[in-house]
């Protein structure tokens, strides 16, 4: 086994960083099996955009505040937890975004792809899925479309639904809708695309984000499932996503 460990800039991540490689070692990412990820939900993010292309499992200890994608902090046995870890895989989502000059943009997103109005104006949007429009115009600040690993972070946060790992589906959730007024959102199969049409962009402008990855002054979106991209998680036993997003849904 060999381990490629990544830090966040918090001084705490650094420290332990300086601790475990020197008890473990540093391999090149180009030689490790498995990379260590120390800091929080948000530098689980970055690594695992970061290092796609390598495929590699990751584990990630946490040394931020909630830790939500990330296992607890210890020092001692990371090659026995590492060696009976299990697998939770997750496919991202692929967000395609056309921008007001014309220009496209593409980014991939593990939690979730929002969109956010720019200004006082609320968005005006247009939804369509598997090329059959659902909803004429959702007059909102804005809507977001997020992963089962996502489900507990934004989408949360704005009443979507927590949803199981491994369910096949995703959830469509808007931020602060003014009409449709009762429309809560919609779970969809995650194999279905969802465009989003912004209506009246120049005077209602709404920006586009890949989890951090930002494109302003978006006119068309697409979204679906990166199916040829698959990213490994591990997890002490017991200790899944799928269980955690369980205990999500009781907690008051």
């Amino acid at each position: 086994m060999r381990l490629h460990f990544s830090a966040s800039d918090h001084d705490e991540a650094k420290t332990r960083l300086v601790h475990l490689t020197g008890f473990y070692g540093q391999t090149k990412i180009d030689d490790a099996t498995h990379i260590i990820a120390l800091g929080g939900d948000g530098h689980m993010l970055h690594v695992l955009q970061d290092t796609i292309s390598y495929g590699l499992p990751v584990f990630g200890m946490n040394c931020g505040r909630l830790g939500f994608l990330m296992n607890e902090y210890a020092d001692s046995g990371l090659h026995d937890r590492v060696a009976a870890a299990e697998i939770a895989p997750i496919n991202p989502l692929r967000m395609k975004a056309t921008a007001r000059d014309g220009s496209t943009h593409s980014a991939l997103a593990i939690n979730e792809v929002s969109l956010l109005r720019q200004t006082h104006n609320a968005a005006h949007i247009a939804i369509s899925v598997n090329d059959t429009q659902q909803m004429e115009c959702l007059v909102c600040d804005g809507i977001l479309v997020a992963t089962p690993a996502g489900s507990t972070a934004y989408n949360l946060s704005a009443q979507g639904p927590v949803i199981p790992l491994g369910s096949g589906l995703m959830a469509l959730t808007p931020i602060s809708a003014f009409r449709p007024r009762r429309w809560r959102g919609a779970l969809l199969r995650d194999h279905f695309k969802v465009v989003l049409d912004i209506l009246e962009h120049d005077f209602r402008p709404v920006s586009a984000s890949a989890d951090g990855a930002e494109t302003r002054h978006v006119t068309h979106v697409s979204v679906e499932q990166a199916s040829d991209i698959t990213l490994n998680l591990l997890y002490d036993p017991g200790f899944s996503l799928a269980e955690r997003a369980t205990r999500e849904q009781f907690l008051t």
